[in-house]
């Protein structure tokens, strides 16, 4: 009779339990999304009104079209529209020249010829709306957004007939100047949240494993690809945000594909280096304060290395508090944009565009969790995806 009291009582808390359970997340917190969506299924308002809001969007997103890089009107320079391209975005005609080549440099300034090349909207507005759809049905169990996510991941990454290349050969291309550069790889930085999301899916019938497999050996590719090739080397090399988000989708690849020792040693011999070399003793970033657009460079390279201290807890390490010999380390490098974000001081380096304090809060938001000295802060109108995840990307 004691047996069958205990397995009743499993049988009847099991989901519960289950619920509990961290999600297999390696960027959002998934001790944050089983705490909410346990939370949900208790019929905590606050999460209810957060989840009917997360559900909205989803619902919104399952209209948008599948996406592929074979849909672009344009050819690469290796005749395979399977191949990715795209174009510098601050490169502009030289009005000097007849036909305009080479193209010249305006930093900070964007042509809108870079828009006629989709491939780079389309690959952002992938990993957009399947993180959507793979967080809507972690916490509804629907499999309508699984469905439709697994259908996007198979149109982009897996059919023969529209599927990416792994490479980025031609990304950010300079006319008249080259084919495509290291640079590119900027581009695809977005990935590491689409390979976040997919953990969420392998509970779905509609994503099975040997599709997971699949795209597990394509970005396996893709990254052997990122550390051999002269393109990629290029960009490994970098010592500014093309650097930094090098390293933040080459550990969230190598978490992906299970190869964490890679992912670790990416850490260790790259990401390490670069805190030395990017930030001063005092927080600032030098190479981001030398740009045109300092303000946006300085907080997108935080959020950056932002990303890549929460891939690190993955693997217990802690960048948050780590610091170089000479004492430099993300939370100064956090303290020391605060009050610009703050608006307590103001901000003297040359920002040719608006300055917009509010990209600052996510940033603020998160730091408040890793730091006991940092206040927190509140996401004004937050999504109902930030209000479910407390999202930094």
């Amino acid at each position: 009779m004691n047996r069958l009291i205990a397995l009743l009582f499993f049988a009847l808390t099991m989901p519960a339990l289950w619920a509990q359970q961290k999600a297999p997340t390696f960027l959002l917190d998934g001790t944050f999304l089983a705490q909410q969506k346990a939370r949900s299924r208790q019929g905590d308002a606050a999460v209810q009104q957060a989840l009917e809001a997360l559900i909205q969007q989803a619902r919104q997103t399952l209209n948008h079209p599948a996406y592929s890089v074979t849909y672009k009107s344009k050819v690469p320079p290796s005749g395979d529209k399977h191949d990715y391209m795209s174009m510098g975005p601050y490169w502009w005609p030289d009005s000097t020249k007849p036909d305009g080549l080479p193209y010249i440099r305006k930093d900070g300034r964007i042509n809108p010829e870079r828009y006629t090349i989709k491939d780079a909207t389309y690959l952002h507005q992938l990993c957009e709306d399947v993180q959507q759809l793979a967080v809507t049905y972690y916490f509804t169990e629907d499999e309508t957004y699984a469905r439709r996510a697994a259908e996007l991941l198979r149109v982009w990454f897996l059919n023969p007939e529209t599927r990416m290349n792994p490479n980025l050969n031609y990304g950010q291309a300079i006319p008249g100047v080259t084919d495509g550069r290291g640079i590119g790889l900027i581009d695809s930085r977005y990935f590491a949240a689409l390979v976040d999301a997919v953990q969420l899916l392998k509970p779905s019938k509609a994503w099975p494993k040997a599709e997971h497999q699949a795209l597990q050996s394509w970005f396996r590719t893709f990254l052997d690809w990122m550390q051999t090739s002269p393109v990629g080397k290029d960009e490994a090399d970098e010592h500014n945000n093309h650097g930094t988000y090098y390293d933040f989708q080459a550990v969230a690849m190598a978490l992906f594909i299970e190869d964490t020792a890679l992912a670790r040693r990416m850490l260790e011999q790259h990401t390490l280096p670069r805190i030395s070399s990017q930030f001063a003793v005092d927080g600032s970033q030098p190479h981001e304060l030398a740009r045109t657009v300092s303000w946006g460079y300085c907080v997108m390279n935080l959020q950056g290395f932002f990303g890549l201290a929460l891939l690190a807890e993955s693997l217990n390490m802690n960048l948050w508090n780590y610091e170089t010999p000479e004492g430099k380390g993300l939370k100064k490098a956090f303290l020391w944009l605060l009050p610009y974000a703050e608006g307590k001081k103001p901000w003297t380096h040359q920002q040719i565009k608006a300055m917009h304090r509010e990209e600052f809060i996510p940033l603020q938001a998160l730091a408040a969790r890793k730091y006991p000295e940092v206040p927190a802060v509140t996401i004004p109108n937050p999504s109902g995806f930030m209000r479910l995840t407390q999202a930094l990307f």
